[in-house]
């Protein structure tokens, strides 16, 4: 078990067992919500990116048919995005789809 510490009127005391136990069960806690967590904030940066080019696919948007088509392609990769990612792979640098120019 690991020894954690705390300070005591200045004086650094380790925990007792039952102390440890529960900041383990709590370190357990956050790293298990960990992937949960990184999802949710995928999908609001998701949900921003799709919102951020809305224009692009309305019935009056400027664009030509061929550019309006890779913005059709693109929101689709972002709509995609969060199920090509796993517990693990959500939790590191991401590389999101190249939005068109």
């Amino acid at each position: 078990m690991a020894n954690y510490t705390k300070s005591v009127n200045g004086v650094q005391v380790s925990l007792t067992d039952e102390e440890q136990a529960a900041r383990l069960a709590e370190e357990k806690a956050v790293a298990d919500a960990a992937p949960a967590k990184a999802f949710s904030i995928l999908r609001t940066e998701r949900d921003i990116r799709l919102t951020n080019c809305d224009w692009t696919v309305a019935a009056d948007t400027p664009l030509s048919d061929s550019k309006k088509a890779e913005w059709i392609e693109y929101r689709t990769l972002l709509r995609d995005y969060p199920s090509t990612l796993n517990d693990t792979t959500v939790q590191q640098p991401l590389t999101w789809p190249t939005p068109p120019e």
